[in-house]
C-alpha cells in the first residue's frame, strides 16, 4: 500500500496496538522502527511519540515533537545536530506546507500522562501547524 493521509479503514481513535508490527499491519504507522513515516516529496503520514527524544513535549491536544536524527542509539540523548533534509524531518515540513494530516501514535513512556501503560495507542489526526530549529537540551540543533 502506498503512503496515504488519514485514518485507516477500521481503525478508531483510542485503539490499542500491542507492538510496532500490529501498527504496521493496520497501516497506522508503517515503519517498524523509525518514529516518522514520510519523505520530502510526499510528506509525513504518521509519527510515534514514545519517549525516544528528551526534548519531546506531549500536551495531549498538541505535541512539540523533536525531529529525527542526531541521537545516541543507546539513549534518548542528542549527540549531533538534526538536519532538515533527513527524510522524516523533510516530510513533516512538507506536511506543514501542504496541510496534510499526520496520524499520531503514542507509545509507552514515563514522559507523558497521555501515553498508554503498555503498547501503543492511536491518538488520531494532527496537523503540523509550525516548525522551527532550536538548541535542544543536549546542546545540539533540533527540529521542532
Amino acid at each position: 500500500m502506498s503512503r496515504f493521509f488519514g485514518t485507516p479503514v477500521g481503525v478508531k481513535v483510542g485503539q490499542f496496538f500491542i507492538d510496532r508490527r500490529e501498527l504496521h499491519q493496520a497501516f497506522v504507522h508503517r515503519p517498524t522502527q523509525a518514529g516518522i513515516s514520510g519523505t520530502k516529496l510526499e510528506g509525513s503520514d504518521s509519527i510515534v511519540i514514545s519517549g525516544g527524544y528528551v526534548d519531546d513535549e506531549d500536551h495531549g491536544d498538541y505535541i512539540i515533537y523533536s525531529g529525527h536524527g542526531g541521537k545516541d542509539p543507546n539513549s534518548p540523548r542528542q549527540i549531533m545536530d538534526q538536519s532538515r533534509e533527513s527524510p522524516g524531518n523533510a516530510g513533516l515540513i512538507t506536511s506543514h506546507a501542504a496541510a496534510l494530516p499526520v496520524r499520531v501514535v503514542r507509545g509507552k513512556h514515563k514522559g507523558s500522562p497521555f501515553a498508554p501503560p503498555v503498547g501503543y495507542i492511536y491518538s488520531g489526526l494532527y496537523l503540523v501547524t509550525q516548525w522551527w530549529m532550536e538548541l535542544g537540551r543536549d546542546g545540539f540543533q533540533i527540529i521542532r
